[in-house]
């Protein structure tokens, strides 16, 4: 059996040796491992940053996959190690929220509480389970290793408050959720949150700045420098043409955004 490819996502940089060790963890229990950074720039601590980044990333990926993200503050704590599976894939992390967004909508066929240290790296640090935990864990479930053996079955797992979208008539209110590395600004407000407006006719403003209709693609930003768009995630996005939106604007992940217009026909 082929061996089950392994992501990672985590908020440890790219300074410190922190990833790397990670897959030297990965290849000692399995050297076949075929390990996939998905990013480890997440913002320190940032769990729906994570929890987003993994849930539009996933479904890119084969049947079988290993979805490990390690962005944990409550590392040594009483908080759970779970192993997720979900319509054949697996999802390995801190039980905070990270991996809910992922399942949302999807069956959890099983929840395990990794506890059986068999698997796990000994001595077993406070500080550092990505090492100790995560990694050997995605290293024997991709020799095929059963999520069963791992640890205990649970029912459930904690999931993070998805932040609501505000609609009243002719107006939606909505949040910035996540900033990219191009400083564009990401909301909870979808597409379909926008069918009863006139996209044409919107009015998007956030603080000071308000930008007017819809584009379809950043390009259209050079004339007007910022604009309005529906991205790849198909969530509102505010963009700045050539430049940083959340340095020039001063916006940043929390903010409002509010969206007024015509109603659609």
């Amino acid at each position: 059996m082929a061996a089950r490819p392994i992501t990672l996502i985590t908020d440890f940089g790219y300074q410190d040796p922190f990833v790397g060790i990670m897959k030297g963890v990965i290849f000692d229990i399995n050297p076949d491992a075929q390990v996939i950074d998905l990013s480890h720039g997440i913002p320190p601590q940032d769990l729906m940053a994570a929890a987003l980044v993994l849930r539009h990333s996933a479904p890119f990926f084969p049947r079988a996959t290993i979805h490990v993200v390690v962005v944990d503050p409550g590392v040594g704590t009483d908080r759970r190690a779970l192993l997720v599976e979900s319509e054949g894939n697996f999802f390995i992390g801190p039980d905070n929220g990270v991996l809910s967004l992922a399942i949302e909508g999807r069956e959890a066929s099983q929840i395990i509480d990794l506890c059986n240290d068999v698997y796990h790296l000994r001595p077993t640090s406070a500080t550092f389970h990505g090492r100790d935990i995560f990694a050997p864990v995605a290293g024997y479930l991709s020799l095929g290793i059963p999520a069963q053996d791992l640890g205990t079955k649970v029912n459930s797992l904690k999931r993070l408050a998805w932040p609501e979208v505000i609609k009243t008539e002719g107006t939606i209110q909505g949040r910035i959720v996540y900033v990219d590395w191009f400083g564009n600004l990401i909301t909870n407000v979808q597409e379909r949150d926008l069918k009863p407006l006139q996209k044409g006719k919107v009015a998007i403003s956030t603080g000071d700045l308000t930008i007017r209709g819809l584009s379809t693609n950043y390009n259209s930003g050079a004339e007007r420098g910022y604009v309005a768009l529906i991205n790849s995630w198909g969530l509102l996005e505010i963009s700045l043409f050539n430049g940083n939106a959340q340095l020039t604007c001063g916006a940043k992940v929390g903010d409002r955004v509010q969206i007024q217009g015509g109603q659609g026909q």
